[in-house]
């Protein structure tokens, strides 16, 4: 029943992160809503790295499209590989993929990956720490699963609103 529950929440988070990145373009993922804010900058080796904000706060201005969904990124492949893999992956080792539509594939297959794991989860699992290992510790799994249903929201919601800000600027 838990699991269930919980997979269901995640699919309708889904359901509004896949509704606001159809159709998502690169220039809309570059494009920056305010003068300053976190964003996404390519390297002389074409990695495309993330800005990481030393605080937290309304005054750093709002991320762009491309940081959004790196952070989407970022989050669902530390989840998978500090809770079923090796947990040896870094902010700093993951990269926006350069594009819209090799950013949207990125994202669907880890969302893929972690829905698959979810599905395999049973109630023992869901509420152990054992594979609770990132971004909190010695909580249940559940914990980390609901967690990562609250953060797709908020992140799909994001990208809602800057894909709204972008049409209403360029029309």
């Amino acid at each position: 029943m838990l699991r269930e529950t919980l997979t269901r929440q995640y699919d309708m988070a889904a359901k509004l992160m896949h509704f606001h990145l159809e159709g998502l373009t690169t220039d809309e993922c570059l494009w920056r809503p305010a003068p300053r804010g976190p964003g996404v900058h390519a390297r002389p080796d074409g990695k495309w790295i993330a800005d990481w904000p030393d605080r937290e706060d309304y005054a750093i201005g709002p991320p762009t499209i491309s940081w959004i969904t790196w952070h989407i990124g970022y989050w669902l492949t530390m989840v998978l590989d500090h809770s079923f893999g090796s947990a040896l992956q870094r902010r700093e080792t993951i990269f926006w993929p350069g594009d819209a539509d090799r950013t949207v594939d990125w994202i669907d297959d880890l969302e893929g990956q972690w829905r698959a794991r979810m599905e395999k989860l049973d109630e023992a699992d869901l509420l152990s720490s054992d594979k609770a290992n990132w971004p909190f510790q010695d909580r249940p799994l559940a914990d980390v699963v609901a967690w990562s249903t609250v953060e797709l929201t908020k992140n799909a919601s994001e990208i809602g609103y800057a894909r709204f800000l972008y049409a209403s600027h360029h029309g």
